[in-house]
């Protein structure tokens, strides 16, 4: 078995072999998986590991992170920036992570989720595509419901005093 610490660099023009893994075993410090080709590895990390990371390389090939697809729920964002924080409300405020794109977010295929938009008017689509949410999403950042700078500490920063 091969032994990774993180994340590594390999000519790009090599071969590619795929160490398939799922979005949560990617969050984890240590792990196993198997390479397409059966190569074993180990993965004693410090940080996590992303989609399209080269983690081992050869003179013939390198072994790259392939997250799996997973059931998601695909949301057009509207023109209106008015509709389109609508939008944002509707899946924040179920707490559930979300990767924002240009004019989509994905977020998990969840019932309460698909009630809640369906409920508001609000269109999606159910696919299965690899979800890379947002650091900040699910819980990443202490927070309350209550205003003011305990809330949401990673927005509001406390004023410093001018000489």
């Amino acid at each position: 078995m091969l032994l990774v610490h993180a994340a590594t660099t390999a000519d790009p023009r090599l071969p590619e072999i795929a160490i398939y893994v799922e979005r949560r075993q990617l969050a984890k410090r240590l792990w196993r998986a198997p390479a397409a080709d059966g190569t074993e590895f180990g993965f004693e990390l410090a940080g996590p590991l992303a989609h399209g990371d080269v983690v081992f390389g050869t003179a013939t090939a390198r072994y790259v992170i392939r997250q799996l697809p997973e059931p998601v729920l695909e949301i057009p964002l509207p023109q209106s920036p008015d509709a389109a924080a609508v939008t944002g409300w509707a899946v924040g405020n179920l707490h559930f992570p979300i990767e924002a794109q240009p004019h989509r977010l994905l977020a998990p295929d969840d019932t309460a989720l698909r009630q809640s938009l369906e409920r508001m008017g609000i269109a999606y689509r159910a696919i299965a595509e690899v979800f890379r949410p947002h650091r900040l999403a699910a819980g990443a950042a202490p927070h309350g419901h209550a205003a003011g700078p305990e809330a949401h500490p990673f927005i509001f920063k406390p004023a410093t005093a001018r000489a």
